[in-house]
């Protein structure tokens, strides 16, 4: 019996420690840390990086881990998403993801506009776009969805004229049913290097994205002799494969890039070269 009784309070003993140390460790306010999200974002290095580790913290304060991969063109970013390397990207507009889900079948979606990237005509030679002599060389990069800008924009400066009723933003050369000037439109580069040809002093004028333009120490709004306005359609966005648009850490990513830090950080860092939007 007395053994008995020993053994019943060495457990109770047993269990009143365990319940201290159950007591502590609530008392402490709980040491376990919440559950956080992990989300992998592809981005170009501007400005998009940029704008994803300004919002790193807002986004860690949410719960979720935001973690950045950097790429220099416009192809492996949709390549990595759609093989699931990547939760989301952001570095596209409008009009070139909607070319890249019809040419390569992507099961993507546009998660949310975050900003404008107007797209700027650079030259070494003139100062404006009135000046570029008749048979002027415009270079311009390879991919199709830009080649609606320029000429959108040349077209807004009287040099050019499209055809009729068609979509500007997927016009091509072959649109042009008026030019002026006998403008050459050469597009046989990589966006990327656009920059280089630039500073090579090749061509009359070069046609350059805004990312790559800040990248290289270009100020668009400076160094370009004429740039889109701020209602141009090509919109960055975040893409994600159908259906993760509904996630509530895709929710909040978007949230947090459009929140006024995030829109004020954008505005006082380029200047307008970079615009936001909240659509």
């Amino acid at each position: 019996m007395k053994k008995l009784f020993s053994l019943v309070l060495a457990l109770s003993f047993v269990l009143l420690l365990a319940a201290c140390g159950t007591s502590e460790e609530k008392s402490d306010g709980g040491s376990e840390k919440a559950e956080t999200t992990e989300l992998v974002v592809g981005a170009s290095n501007v400005p998009h990086a940029e704008i994803l580790e300004e919002a790193s913290p807002l986004l860690e304060e949410k719960g979720i881990e935001l973690k950045i991969e950097t790429f220099q063109d416009y192809v492996l970013p949709n390549k990595a998403l759609e093989s699931k390397e990547l939760d989301a990207n952001y570095f596209q507009h409008i009009p070139y993801l909607t070319s890249q889900i019809k040419e390569n079948g992507y099961d993507f979606v546009n998660a949310g506009g975050i900003h404008i990237e107007p797209i700027g005509v650079y030259s070494k030679k003139y100062k404006d776009l009135s000046e570029l002599p008749d048979g002027a060389q415009l270079i311009m990069s390879n991919s199709v969805a830009d080649h609606g800008r320029l000429l959108s924009l040349l077209e807004a400066e009287g040099l050019i004229k499209l055809k009729e009723g068609i979509d500007k933003t997927t016009a091509t050369t072959e649109d042009v049913v008026e030019n002026k000037k006998n403008l050459k439109f050469d597009t046989n580069y990589e966006a990327a290097l656009l920059p280089q040809i630039y500073n090579n002093g090749e061509g009359d004028a070069v046609l350059i994205n805004s990312n790559y333009a800040i990248d290289a120490g270009l100020n668009p709004l400076e160094d370009s002799i004429a740039i889109e306005n701020s209602e141009s359609p090509y919109v960055n966005v975040i893409a994600v494969r159908k259906g993760d648009e509904n996630k509530e850490a895709i929710k909040t990513l978007v949230e947090v890039l459009r929140s006024k830090e995030i829109q004020d950080f954008i505005l006082e860092k380029y200047k307008g070269a970079v615009v936001p939007v909240s659509e």
